[in-house]
């Protein structure tokens, strides 16, 4: 992974009839995060106001099946830390580990997530987990949107010509929107903004 460039944090609203930032009510930057050993892919999505969001940075942390997996693990792990210092998000967020019939595969996704989340907590963020069924409901309006149903809408949301590739970060895109509009409706139902 290259690293990515220096972003600057939105600092107003989209339009003029969006209200600014407050310190009570900041503008969310999102880390979504959809981690596996081989390709763990990262997405930052920012929020100026109103639900407007926007792609700051995306991409994928890949380690090779060659190298030992402890190296796997500290990749990714200086990988995430690197993509917080460089995007600055405020918030993570990342997709609930589900049991399945592989338990390889679910042994190093767990494995995966769990440096994952040791450097987001190293970076003092918050990290909000949701389910696929969550992540797919918040972003296409229904619980079961096939994978491509949702890259559309990922695509539609953020104002993309194209959905982010590969699928991971495409994924780590969705999980970004999902605590988004979590974040969101939370503040509405509390009676914010």
């Amino acid at each position: 992974m290259s690293s990515p460039p220096s972003v600057p944090h939105p600092t107003g609203p989209l339009n003029a009839n969006d209200p600014p930032p407050t310190d009570d009510h900041p503008l969310p930057i999102v880390l979504g995060l959809d981690p596996g050993t081989a390709t763990l892919g990262f997405a930052v999505v920012a929020d100026r106001g109103r639900g407007n969001l926007y792609l700051v940075e995306a991409g994928a942390i890949v380690t090779s099946p060659d190298q030992p997996i402890a190296e796997r693990l500290t990749r990714l792990h200086e990988g995430v830390l690197e993509v917080i210092g460089c995007c600055g998000p405020t918030e993570s967020a990342i997709e609930r580990l589900f049991f399945s019939r592989n338990v390889t595969s679910a042994l190093a996704v767990g494995q995966a997530r769990g440096a994952v989340i040791l450097a987001v907590a190293q970076s003092g963020l918050s990290i909000a987990e949701y389910t696929p069924a969550e992540i797919k409901q918040s972003v296409t309006s229904y619980g079961n949107a096939d994978k491509r149903q949702v890259q559309e809408m990922v695509r539609i949301l953020l104002r993309l010509t194209a959905a982010p590739r590969p699928d991971d970060v495409a994924d780590a895109a969705a999980i970004a929107i999902c605590h988004h509009h979590s974040r969101r409706l939370t503040r509405l139902v509390a009676g914010g903004r």
